[in-house]
Order: C-alpha cells, then sequence, then structure tokens
C-alpha cells in the first residue's frame, strides 16, 4: 500500500521503526508469552517522541508538491500496513497445511491471537489515532483507518479472502454432521460466525459494521445447503413414513435449526432460514399434510393437530382450507349427534328431554373447543369455524327440521328444569356451571326472541307457583343473558322480580286488615299476588269458572281492599295459575289426613264433593262452568290418582252420563299430594300459543325497525332498507326477507314510509 504523497523523513527513522518492528512482531507471534509493562510502555514512548518531535519542526513540503504542512506519521502507519501484510503472508501459508475441523481449528485460534494483538497495537498507536489518522480522514483521505480497524481490514483481504472457500466448506460439513446426529464442538462454528461478523466492515465509514460478509459470504451457501439437505430427507423420509410421522420429523427438524441460531448463529439468520425450511419441509408436501388433516379429525388427536398446526400456522394461505375442513366436520359430528338422539325417541310425538339435546350439543362443543383452544391455540379463524358450524347445526337439525325454533324453546325448558324445585336439584356451584353452559350454546341461537318468550312463562310460572330453587341462581342467570343481549331483553324479567316485592308488601297489609276486622275462623290462608300486565307473560283462562263459595267472601274482601288503594285500576284474576291446598278429612284417609295440592279448578271440583259424594259430568259442569276440555283435563287428573273413581266402569272421562265418585278407600304413601299437574293438552297449547305471540312480536318489532331506519335516514334504496333491518334485528332473530317486505308493504298501505316518485326502488318517510 503507498503512501498518497511523499513526506520529509527524519535521519533517524530506520532505527526508530526497528524497535516498533520488533516489538510488533512480539506482539503478534508471541503474545501467549505475555507483554511486560515496560516494552509496553516503551514501544508507545518510542511512537510518541517520534512523533511530538518531529511536531516541533513545520515540515516543509517539496515546491514540487504544493503548498502547506502535515504531521508525522505516514512512514510510521504505512510501514505498519506493510507488517500486517506480511504476517498475513505467513498465515495464509501455513493454513494450507491445513483441511477442514483442522483447518478451522487453525484459523479461530489464529483470529483469536490476532484480534487481541490487534487491541494491543492499537493502543500502543492511540497518538498516531488521535492526530494523523484523524487529520488524514478529515481530510478526505481514503483508505486511512485507525489501527485496530486496519488490523482488521488486512486480516480481511489478505488472509480471509485466501481461505474463505476452505473455512466454509469446514463449517458445512460441521453442521452436516451435527444434522446426522453425531457431535461436534458448536463453539468452534460459533468463533467462525463471530469473525464473519466482526468483518463486516463498512468501507465508506470504517466506524460502520454491516453483515455484508457474513450474509454473503456464510449465510447465504448455508441456507442454500439446509434447503437441499432437507429436500432429499422430506422426500425420502415421506415416502417410507406415516405423515404423523414426519409432522414429527419436521417438528424436530425446525427445532434444530431454531436452536442452531442460538447456539452459533447470529440472530439476523433466523427468519431466512426459518423461511427456507417451512418451504422446504412444510409447503412443498402441503396437499399430504392437507389430505391428513381429515384424517386426524377422525381420530381426534389433539398432539397431531397441536404439531401440524404448530408447521401450518407459518403458511397462513395453508390455513384456510383446514379451517374449512374443520367447519364442515364439527357441523357433521353436531348433526349425527342430534340425529342419534332423535331416533332414540319412540314416536315422533315423543317429546324430547331437553337436557338430553343439551348435553349431545355441549359434548360436541366441549370436543371441538378444547381442540381450538389446545391444538389451534385458539387461533381466531378456527375459532370462527367452530361457531360457524355451532350456530348453523344448532339451530337447522333433525329435530328443528325446517324451524329455528325448536332449539331455543328446548333450551328455555333445560333452564326451567334447572331452576325449579325438584329432588335432583344440583348444588349450587354446580348450578352455576350449568348456567354457564346454557350460554354457551345460548350465544350459537339466532332466535333469542323464541327462548325470550319461553323463559319468560317458565319464570312466570316458578314465581308465580313459589318454586324456584334459589333466587340466586334465577338473579344470576338474568345477570348472564343480560350482559349476552343488552338491559331490553331481561328489562320485563327484572320487572317481574320488582311485582313479587310489591306483592308481599300487598299481601301482608291485606292479612294485618282482616286479623283486624274479622274473627280468625271466618279467615283462610289466603295470598294473592298482583303482577302487572305489561310485564307478565300470564293470560287469563278463556273459560268461564264459578269460584269454590269457600273462597267468595275472601276474594271480595280483597277487591274492595285494592280498589280502597288504587282507584280506577282493574284486577283480571287468573285462576288457571292458581292454586291452593285442601285437607282431606274423610274417615278412612290417614290418620294424619292428607293434604292435597290443587289447582283452583281442581278445587272447585273436589269442594262440592263436602255436599255429596258422587256427581254426574252434567251436574259438574253446572257446578264449575268450566269448558268441558278443561273440565275433563281436571278430572283425569284426579282419576288417575284414584282421588275420584268414575263410572260406569270402563268409561271414558266426560263421556256423558259418566259418574264421579269420592274414593273414601283413597291411599298414598306421601301425606302431601300433589295433584296440580299440567294437562299435556294445555302444554301443547301454550306452546303453540307462545310461538303465535313470537312471530305477533316480530312483525311489530320489523315494523318498529323500518320506521326507526326511515325516520333517520328520510331516504333509502328498498334493497338498502332491508339489509339494514336485518341488520339491527339479528342479535334477536335472524328476520326473513319475505317478512321485511311484508313489513314494508304494511307500512306503505299505513302511509308510514312512501315509494319515491322519480325512483321506484327508493323508500322515502312520510313525517
Amino acid at each position: 500500500m503507498s503512501p498518497p504523497f511523499s513526506p520529509f523523513t527524519s535521519k533517524d527513522f530506520p532505527a526508530v521503526w526497528s524497535v516498533i518492528r520488533e516489538g510488533l512482531e512480539s506482539i503478534l507471534t508471541r503474545l501467549n508469552e505475555g507483554l511486560d509493562a515496560a516494552t509496553y510502555m516503551n514501544l508507545y514512548t518510542v511512537i510518541y517522541n517520534y512523533c511530538t518531535d518531529s511536531k516541533s519542526q513545520l515540515m516543509r513540503v517539496e515546491e514540487s508538491g504544493g503548498k502547506g504542512g502535515h504531521l508525522l506519521g505516514t512512514d510510521i502507519y504505512y510501514n505498519l500496513a506493510k507488517l500486517l501484510q506480511h504476517h498475513m503472508a505467513k498465515l495464509t501459508s501455513q493454513s494450507n497445511m491445513y483441511m477442514d475441523v483442522d483447518l478451522l481449528l487453525f484459523y479461530t485460534a489464529e483470529w483469536s491471537k490476532y484480534t487481541v494483538a490487534s487491541k494491543y497495537i492499537n493502543h500502543i498507536f492511540r497518538y498516531i489515532n488521535r492526530h494523523w489518522v484523524k487529520r488524514e480522514i478529515d481530510e478526505g483521505r481514503r483508505n486511512v483507518y485507525e489501527i485496530y480497524t486496519l488490523a482488521l481490514i488486512t486480516w480481511r483481504d489478505h488472509m480471509f479472502r485466501n481461505v474463505l472457500d476452505k473455512i466454509v466448506a469446514g463449517v458445512m460439513n460441521l453442521i452436516e454432521k451435527q444434522r446426522n446426529g453425531e457431535i461436534i464442538d458448536t463453539a468452534l462454528i460459533k468463533n467462525v460466525v463471530d469473525s464473519f461478523v466482526l468483518l463486516g466492515l463498512d468501507d465508506e465509514d470504517a466506524k460502520k459494521s454491516t453483515l455484508e460478509v457474513y450474509q454473503k459470504e456464510l449465510q447465504t451457501p448455508f441456507i442454500k445447503e439446509t434447503e437441499l439437505y432437507y429436500k432429499t430427507e422430506s422426500e425420502k423420509f415421506l415416502s417410507e413414513n406415516s405423515v404423523t410421522e414426519y409432522l414429527k420429523k419436521a417438528e424436530a427438524r425446525l427445532a434444530e435449526e431454531e436452536a442452531r441460531v442460538e447456539m452459533y448463529l447470529h440472530p439476523s439468520t433466523r427468519k431466512p432460514l426459518i423461511d427456507r425450511c417451512i418451504q422446504v419441509l412444510v409447503t412443498n408436501h402441503k396437499d399430504a399434510l392437507i389430505e391428513e388433516f381429515q384424517s386426524l379429525l377422525a381420530n381426534n388427536k389433539i398432539e397431531d393437530f397441536s404439531r401440524m398446526y404448530g408447521l401450518l400456522f407459518r403458511v397462513p394461505d395453508l390455513l384456510e382450507p383446514l379451517r374449512y375442513k374443520l367447519e364442515v366436520y364439527i357441523k357433521k359430528c353436531g348433526l349425527d349427534a342430534i340425529e342419534n338422539i332423535a331416533s332414540g325417541l319412540d314416536t315422533s310425538d315423543t317429546p324430547l328431554d331437553p337436557k338430553v339435546f343439551v348435553d349431545a350439543l355441549l359434548d360436541v362443543h366441549k370436543k371441538f373447543s378444547d381442540l381450538v383452544t389446545v391444538a389451534f391455540r385458539g387461533e381466531s379463524g378456527f375459532v370462527a369455524a367452530l361457531d360457524k358450524a355451532f350456530r348453523e347445526f344448532v339451530n337447522r337439525n333433525k329435530i328443528s327440521k325446517n324451524s329455528t325454533n325448536k332449539s331455543p324453546e328446548l333450551l328455555a325448558k333445560y333452564c326451567d328444569s334447572l331452576l325449579k324445585k325438584s329432588a335432583k336439584n344440583p348444588e349450587e356451584g354446580e348450578l352455576e356451571d350449568l348456567l354457564n353452559n346454557i350460554m354457551i350454546i345460548f350465544k350459537y341461537v339466532e332466535d333469542k326472541d323464541v327462548f325470550q318468550k319461553f323463559y319468560s312463562r317458565m319464570l312466570a310460572r316458578r314465581l308465580v307457583g313459589q318454586n324456584s330453587a334459589s333466587d340466586d341462581a334465577e338473579a344470576s342467570m338474568i345477570s348472564k343473558l343480560k350482559e349476552a343481549c343488552g338491559y331490553e331483553y331481561t328489562s320485563k324479567l327484572q320487572r317481574m322480580f320488582t311485582d313479587m316485592g310489591v306483592s308481599k308488601d300487598l299481601n301482608d297489609q291485606f292479612r294485618n286488615q282482616q286479623e283486624t276486622n274479622h274473627d280468625s275462623s271466618d279467615l283462610i290462608d289466603f295470598n294473592i299476588m298482583v303482577l302487572s300486565t305489561a310485564s307478565w307473560p300470564l293470560t287469563p283462562a278463556t273459560t268461564p269458572f264459578n269460584l269454590p263459595h269457600d273462597l267468595i267472601p275472601t276474594y271480595e274482601r280483597f277487591q274492595k281492599f285494592y280498589q280502597a288503594k288504587h282507584s280506577g285500576r282493574k284486577l283480571n284474576w287468573c285462576f288457571s295459575h292458581s292454586k291452593g291446598e285442601l285437607k282431606a278429612t274423610y274417615a278412612k284417609a290417614s290418620k294424619a289426613g292428607y293434604t292435597f295440592q290443587v289447582s283452583t279448578f281442581q278445587m272447585g271440583i273436589l269442594l262440592p264433593f263436602n255436599d255429596a259424594l258422587s256427581y254426574t259430568i252434567e251436574e259438574l259442569t253446572n257446578i264449575t262452568e268450566l269448558q268441558p276440555e278443561i273440565l275433563h283435563g281436571s278430572l283425569a287428573v284426579l282419576l288417575k290418582a284414584k282421588v275420584l273413581t268414575i263410572s260406569p266402569d270402563g268409561s271414558e272421562c266426560g263421556e256423558p252420563g259418566t259418574k264421579y265418585t269420592l274414593n273414601l278407600e283413597f291411599k298414598s304413601r306421601k301425606i302431601r299430594v300433589n295433584l296440580n299437574v299440567q294437562i299435556k293438552s294445555e302444554q301443547k297449547i301454550e306452546t303453540e300459543e307462545t310461538h303465535k305471540n313470537v312471530e305477533e312480536d316480530r312483525k311489530i318489532l320489523m315494523q318498529a325497525a323500518i320506521v326507526r331506519i326511515m325516520k333517520t335516514r328520510k331516504m333509502m334504496k328498498y334493497q338498502q332498507l332491508i339489509t339494514e333491518v336485518i341488520g339491527q334485528l339479528q342479535n334477536r332473530f335472524k328476520p326473513s326477507v319475505p317478512d321485511i317486505k311484508k313489513s314494508i308493504d304494511m307500512l306503505l298501505e299505513k302511509e308510514y314510509i312512501a315509494r319515491g316518485e322519480a325512483e321506484k326502488d327508493t323508500i322515502t318517510y312520510v313525517a
């Protein structure tokens, strides 16, 4: 390397350089023997004295060289550069004696010694760095560097380039041995890699370091070799083993490459390396992996699923076909589960146990929810596939047939069975878990308004009948529904509980008045519930009914009491939802006597037997004035319980001319006998009535939504209006397009809205 100009040099420079060269050669070749402080200081002092002595005289430049002056140091700098180059030539010559691992050992050992020596030399030449080198760089002189950087560049250009191919080949050979299961010296590769990284010097700015040398000379061939290695291995392995075994192999190989980066490669290698491995190990075999996914679904092997997802999630485009396959499979499993319980029914008229239905849904959900959560790590696309499949078969299945109404009805009935007093009531903690499970299914139900109707009816029955298992559980369930659907969804349910509290206060006041104004012998144990019509889904029976004369005095007293407190309000008595207790005191009853729990209609039938032991069907009809189907249904319960007997024998209940006699031989193992059982015909009528109410409510909701939208928008396209109505109502139910069109037509007739004059497909709001 020739200097950029020819300076004057001191007459004793050869002697000075002789001292410096001897010290530098000792540092470069025998540093392991140690460098004492005296030698170090002597070298530093020689360089310092030479430069400062010379600095005191301004060096004249030859006239041909131009005007100005410069600091001495050029001669020392370029002689040092030649010395380092000479040292590199010797090392290069020695390296030719080695191959493979031996060459790597030689290279890293010399590199280690050289970098340490270079740091010592850099310190010794501190004065040159601070003054001469700085000035040369500031003046824009190229190929001038601080001493340590000069040492690294000299190694790169005069040693590293000469052994590069053999060093890279040696590293590749070691890595292949490690991949084949052999134990290697990973620290050796780490040292080689570190040298490649440190040699990445920016030629424009020597103070900056780059990864260009490492990436170009080592990373690129390494990744290419990796691709060739795994391409050959994966093809051979798949041809000889199952896909599940291949998943294990690919997973292990990826883990090895991740560990390889951690052990001895630069962190920047991770992404290009893993991307190339994924391409070779996963993307190139995508067809086999996707095909195996179906087989894994059938076997429900979560561990294999997890392994497959761990590979495939790195290639997002490959996940979509798997999500679709999962959705289809979950839907099939759900439909099969429901078909199995439907086929187990004796006849098409046999009612399905709501618990069996809900448990079947929950079993399927738990199975695949665990799969999605564990194997697919809750990835949003697989969660969406699970939800879509569940929403489909929960609402459209063999039990629901062409209607989506059956699922919410059964879910509401299952809630009722849990919240109603029963010998099988679960413990409080278990009940809360069961209610949470109900909400899992509830979120998939499309017709949430159907659930609401049935739930409110059943809640009303529980509250009126005072047979809720737990007030806390009732409140908890309403809270869950409110959280899922909002305040409006549960507002009427919450007002029911408010009415119950008001009724309790009203009863206390009425009881106190009765005890004050009447003799105790003239009082009966009477409890009344005054409920607001708007909040309670209870309707008075359509049948006429003669209230038993035993109840009339109390009935009339309460009427007067209530009217005195709330003049102008009308009481509608719901005798069909009332109940009472009768004490059976006839002679052959048990010593303690029986207590019959009866409906008010049954009470109206039984109390006349205080006056006579037998009545014909015609007489009972005249006494009670109940409609035939209600009377016959109530009698059927009493006959089945053997409280009454029918004659002649073999007659059908309610048949003209039949006679009903009080059974004085009645016996029961229970002292309290519950006769207040809902008649199947009543259950069917109530179910049909509930569905009918749902349809009527939907018409009102659709019309209200249309008016609300039009009032805001003033003018809309017909199709856009339909889309917005669906969007507003889909949280309660999924309205059909034909039903929305009917609602629009009705509002057009009522002139709430009108068709646009210029564009017929436009709807305008009529203020």
